[in-house]
């Protein structure tokens, strides 16, 4: 056949193939999501999430150690709290010797260098399950706001050097970036969650924190009143105009792989770093299907985490954070 091109030639040997290929997935981009709870030298498997584990504070260290030594530049951590603990208004959220930031301070004490990404949501801590204050029967924004703004605060205190509202209440960037710089944190950064939807892929997550919505008539049954609904793009554009406007550091599309055209969209309109959350379900689902030998778990992880980034995500909070440090450390 006589043809003026043959793309075939470029893919004949692996280092042909690498030497051309055109997005890079590093250790670099890796952010690993944590789950801190009371007690002490203790940790215990999420059922739904196969190696993932809910950790005392003292194992909770000793993970992230592990993460740093791997490359791993910062984790994303969010908390346990028991029932007793919550109540309408999340005033757990606030209590500066909580398990919260008690757990931040740890992790700054002992690898200072390690990212620690706050999770600044009612949610973990509302006996509702919302990630909003519930007055009649709906989600009060503002004041939900003044309540995040103050959650923000205390944990920048402790240490954090990444907040991250992930409530999707109206106007809270601008909210918390005036409460931080006011309280003289103008150096704490702010990850938006600005494009989260309202997604069926959270479920293991609500089972590692028992954060779903109660089932009372007084309480909205789902989140879709504040969350995005997943027909939606253009909105994602919205939300991100305005979350730049209020001076959002960097910006967030949650969950992932079935919202990799999000993450596209938003990553060319954006001037910031654009982060992506492959969220419990996907990690959940990918395990699930490598343990009844449908998948290769670890090709399939990969390939998963590499389109993300194929999209336009900077970096990628995931569950697969360790695992895929070491395979690409082993591949490299």
């Amino acid at each position: 056949m006589e043809l003026p091109e043959r793309p075939r030639r470029l893919r004949r040997t692996a280092n042909l193939r690498r030497i051309n290929r055109e997005t890079r997935l590093a250790t670099d981009h890796l952010i690993a999501p944590l789950f801190v709870m009371a007690g002490t030298d203790a940790q215990e498997e999420v059922p739904s999430m196969p190696n993932q584990y809910r950790y005392t504070i003292d194992r909770l260290v000793r993970e992230a150690e592990t993460l740093h030594s791997l490359g791993i530049p910062g984790i994303a951590l969010f908390p346990a709290i028991p029932n007793q603990q919550k109540d309408a208004t999340a005033s757990a959220a606030t209590d500066p010797d909580g398990l919260y930031p008690r757990a931040i301070r740890a992790l700054k004490e002992a690898v200072p260098e390690l990212l620690v990404m706050t999770d600044t949501a009612l949610d973990p801590y509302s006996s509702d399950g919302h990630d909003g204050i519930v007055e009649d029967g709906a989600i009060a924004n503002d004041a939900t706001v003044e309540r995040m703004c103050d959650i923000a605060c205390v944990q920048a205190e402790a240490g954090a050097d990444i907040i991250a509202p992930s409530d999707m209440m109206d106007g809270r960037v601008g909210a918390i970036r005036a409460a931080l710089d006011g309280a003289g944190f103008t150096g704490t950064a702010i990850l938006s969650y600005t494009a989260k939807y309202a997604s069926a892929y959270y479920g293991p997550f609500r089972d590692a924190l028992d954060s779903a919505p109660v089932e009372r008539d007084d309480v909205p049954a789902d989140k879709a009143t504040y969350q995005m609904d997943p027909a939606n793009s253009d909105e994602a554009l919205r939300e991100l105009r305005l979350d730049l406007q209020e001076g959002a550091d960097m910006v967030m599309v949650k969950p992932a792989l079935p919202y990799l055209d999000i993450i596209y969209r938003v990553k060319q309109a954006a001037d910031v770093p654009v982060v992506a959350y492959n969220v419990s379900g996907e990690y959940a689902m990918i395990h699930a299907a490598g343990q009844n030998g449908w998948l290769d778990t670890k090709a399939t992880a990969l390939e998963a985490l590499t389109a993300i980034r194929r999209a336009g995500a900077d970096s990628i909070l995931t569950y697969f954070a360790k695992d895929a440090a070491r395979w690409l450390r082993n591949n490299a």
